[in-house]
């Protein structure tokens, strides 16, 4: 992973209040967990938004990440609820730990940060040299939609939300451009938080770039590093892969070193 790319991640508080909501991919994650024997290990954790609730159901959970801040986020929210998870912090493409597992899964389109073709074959080098043999790796990256690719580069609102504490506004916007060559999208997030009368308070921009893989060179990607494909969805509620989707999730399976 770029160590430059985490602005979105420097304040993990503000990324729990953003993203704690949601919770689609932790139904399709138990159901695979409990087909799996072994340990499980989340790669690029973060703050155990996806560990924490598998951990609380009784599976051994190894939280992989490579942000200090976010692991130790994850590390406080685990212990305030007295769940025992094993916190590694490792690059992903460099991942050695004591002992295989029989799922490693990876959320929140975790993927897209691997921004050239050598980080993504160590990426998934690493995930097979700690992936049991027959293991399964899943994984959700975004589908690069025409819609996707061509966001406007000007301001566009995405969402509001309201801080629990305080019950402040906060409007969020992007602004987009995508680069063809290279296959990456570079994002800026503005949040600006507001009064009653809508005058801003305080106004916070983050920069970020996300790689995307189309499904075919997909399908070579992972087959080149071992492992089978056994489904793709659009989804995580594992409907079939269409021209009109947002996400891709894949569900593959080590069948090579």
């Amino acid at each position: 992973m770029v160590l430059d790319n985490f602005e979105e991640y420097d304040d993990p508080i503000l990324y729990d209040k953003e993203n704690d909501v949601y919770i689609e991919d932790i139904p399709f994650l138990l159901k695979w967990a409990s087909k799996s024997c072994g340990n499980i290990i989340d790669i690029a954790c973060g703050t155990g938004r996806a560990t924490i609730p598998l951990a609380q159901k009784g599976f051994k959970v190894i939280g992989v990440d490579v942000h200090k801040g976010m692991l130790s986020a994850a590390k406080r929210k685990a212990e305030a609820q007295a769940i025992q998870i094993e916190w590694v912090e490792q690059d992903c493409t460099k991942l050695s730990l004591k002992e295989k597992a029989g799922l490693i899964y990876s959320v929140g389109n975790s993927f897209q940060h691997f921004l050239t073709n050598e980080s993504q074959d160590q990426l998934l080098e690493s995930v097979s040299r700690n992936l049991e043999m027959g293991g399964t790796f899943i994984f959700g990256t975004r589908f690069p939609s025409t819609e996707e690719l061509l966001q406007p580069s000007k301001e566009e609102f995405w969402k509001t939300y309201f801080e629990e504490e305080t019950g402040i506004r906060v409007d969020v916007y992007t602004t987009s451009f995508y680069d063809s060559l290279t296959q990456i999208q570079h994002y800026i997030t503005i949040r600006k938080w507001l009064d009653e009368s809508g005058n801003i308070l305080d106004e916070k921009r983050t920069n970020i770039r996300l790689r995307y893989v189309f499904p075919k060179e997909m399908e070579r990607l992972l087959g080149s590093r071992g492992f089978k494909i056994q489904h793709v969805y659009r989804n995580w509620k594992e409907e079939p892969l269409t021209n009109d989707s947002d996400q891709m999730v894949y569900v593959c399976r080590k069948i090579r070193d």
